[in-house]
């Protein structure tokens, strides 16, 4: 029995010393790429009605997270995060904040890349890992600011590689890590590490019925960030748009099957130069909220938009590997007339 109870308390002992190790480890990791962790803070217009016929410009504030990833001032965060914002500020551990311009982005993966106006002294940037050494079952860490709670750690594991089902053969592959860290609004953007804290994606989304974290939670994996962000030329256009076609479509005189109703456009955004009106009439749609009496696209470099997404599929590949320096050209219906629109990207 002696022998027994000394096994146990053996047993016991190193599993508990065990644990200790890897907390004290993690910890270790975590004050070395903490101070590469950011927050996103952006200001982007919005319009509100005061009652019918009347409506209010308003600014509406977006948070989220980022990661440093050069002594130059490169930051990887979401494209959700970022796309129609009209003024980004970066905010440090120490917080210190400075403006950043956003300098690439690829909509379809959730992924955008941004270029600090100010270096701040000391500026500690993270190491970008090999996504694909990562295997499910992995031990990761998120860091963010969920709900504006700056730098917190979540763990967990990652628990799959998902690929988005699309009808689309992308020019990148994109590829989503699936993990049960805890991961709220505020991550969106943030860097998921590997144990050795090197970055292996980017925050993008959560799946969820209650609004909160569940346990299903995607980052962007990195490579499919480097390939995207790093390797190639990526376009930020800085533009929201909402689908109309069928019988929204007709009601709103677009003279075919479909276009793009667009409901923003940022602040010296690619979208701004090109001269693209935002919608200003908010109204409520088959359960949706929009934004009426903005310029609809019905083409892009010489594509219709059509609700085939076949079509679709073309504007993208022809857009997705322009450089930059081409010319992005469209053409719209703005108060009942066809206009043609274009600009040097």
């Amino acid at each position: 029995m002696r022998c027994k109870l000394l096994f146990s308390f053996l047993v016991v002992s190193l599993v508990g010393f065990s644990s200790f190790v890897g907390a004290s480890s993690l910890s270790k990791v975590f004050k070395k790429v903490n101070p590469a962790v950011v927050v996103i803070l952006t200001k982007e217009r919005g319009y509100s009605s005061l009652k019918p016929g009347e409506t209010v410009t308003v600014t509406k504030g977006g948070l989220g997270s980022g990661i440093v990833i050069s002594k130059d001032g490169l930051v990887m965060t979401s494209a959700h995060v970022v796309q129609v914002a009209d003024s980004v500020v970066v905010r440090f551990l120490d917080g210190t904040m400075t403006d950043a311009k956003i300098i690439g982005a690829a909509a379809q993966a959730d992924v955008a890349l941004l270029k600090l106006d100010r270096l701040p002294e000391k500026l500690v940037a993270a190491e970008l890992g090999d996504s694909d050494d990562v295997h499910i079952g992995d031990e990761i860490f998120v860091i963010g600011a969920p709900y504006g709670v700056d730098h917190t750690l979540t763990v967990g594991y990652m628990s799959g590689r998902r690929k988005p089902e699309t009808v689309c053969k992308p020019l990148v592959p994109i590829e989503f890590l699936q993990t049960d860290a805890a991961i709220n609004k505020g991550n969106s953007g943030g860097p998921m590490f590997n144990k050795n804290g090197k970055v292996i994606g980017i925050v993008s989304h959560i799946l969820s019925q209650s609004g909160g974290s569940e346990g299903l939670g995607f980052a962007v994996s990195v490579n499919t960030a480097k390939e995207l962000l790093l390797n190639r030329d990526s376009m930020w256009t800085g533009l929201e748009a909402y689908l109309v076609s069928g019988p929204l479509a007709r009601a709103l005189n677009v003279p075919q099957g479909a276009g793009l109703l667009i409901q923003r456009v940022a602040n010296d955004s690619p979208g701004e130069k090109l001269g693209l009106k935002p919608g200003k009439i908010p109204v409520q749609v088959a359960g949706e909220r929009i934004l009426i009496g903005g310029d609809i696209v019905l083409e892009v470099q010489g594509i219709p938009i059509s609700d085939d997404f076949r079509e679709t599929c073309r504007i993208g590949e022809k857009t997705g590997g322009q450089n930059r320096g081409g010319i992005m050209d469209m053409k719209v219906l703005r108060g009942g007339e066809v206009v043609n629109l274009a600009v040097s990207n």
